[in-house]
């Protein structure tokens, strides 16, 4: 199924090349700036019955935005960056449907059991989704935090992903490398996915046509769902026109 996004950045809609996301001073690479606020988009997709998105604040600024979007569409998406155990009940209770941690829950490039468990005793199992990005590194798939920038010692394997998934209700997994890029999805990492992850997962990276949303539907096993950003005629992209997706998920419902 396709799975719609809202990336805010500096207060903005905006599709960013991932891999450049806190890379340094001139490298941010931006595919495109919306000039409707975030709320359009969550009420675009509440009209069109699109359900599992997410607002993803990529660094300070973005919270009025998230808000907006939030209030817009309410149960509607989930709500991540900077999401911590502070103020994740303050965004559930604002209208998102689940948080997304990552970098919170990693101390040292390793899992803090106890900080996960401290979030899932406080909003529960069901309202955790655990962004698990990731880079490639040697021959696997390493999560990276602290946008996307640094490796942890976590990878991409049936193992972790069983033992993760004891702790929330679905996963986040951008492709870093391919982020943005609208030049295809990684394949090898879309069907690990489909054969390791035993609860939903949302993949997004590098989507450029319908024809990989049907690629995502059968690597995946029909268990992966796909994001599509900068290819997105929304999002100024010309790959891939908003209302085909729409008619896609209204195919398999």
């Amino acid at each position: 199924m396709f799975r719609p996004c809202i990336d805010l950045h500096e207060g903005k809609v905006k599709q960013i090349v991932g891999g450049t996301l806190g890379a340094g001073s001139g490298r941010l690479q931006t595919n495109f700036v919306s000039d409707r606020p975030a709320a359009w988009y969550a009420a675009l997709y509440r009209r069109d019955g699109l359900k599992g998105g997410h607002v993803i604040q990529l660094g300070a600024g973005n919270e009025t935005e998230a808000r907006a979007a939030l209030q817009a569409y309410p149960g509607g998406l989930q709500i991540g960056g900077g999401v911590n155990l502070d103020n994740a009940q303050s965004w559930l209770d604002a209208g998102a449907s689940q948080v997304i941690v990552t970098s919170w829950v990693f101390r040292d490039g390793q899992v803090d059991w106890a900080r996960l468990a401290q979030l899932v005793q406080a909003i529960g199992k069901a309202r955790l989704v655990l962004d698990l990005s990731c880079r490639r590194r040697d021959a696997g798939y390493f999560v990276v935090t602290d946008r996307w920038q640094k490796f942890t010692d976590l990878a991409i394997s049936r193992e972790n992903l069983e033992k993760l998934a004891r702790w929330c209700a679905e996963f986040l997994i951008h492709a870093v490398d391919v982020e943005g890029l609208s030049q295809g999805i990684d394949q090898e990492l879309v069907s690990k996915l489909g054969q390791w992850s035993p609860i939903p997962t949302t993949y997004a990276g590098g989507a450029s046509s319908l024809a990989d949303l049907e690629t995502v539907a059968r690597l995946g096993q029909g268990r992966i769902n796909l994001t599509i950003g900068s290819a997105l005629d929304i999002f100024g992209g010309s790959g891939v026109r908003y209302a085909d997706v729409v008619a896609f998920n209204r195919r398999l419902a």
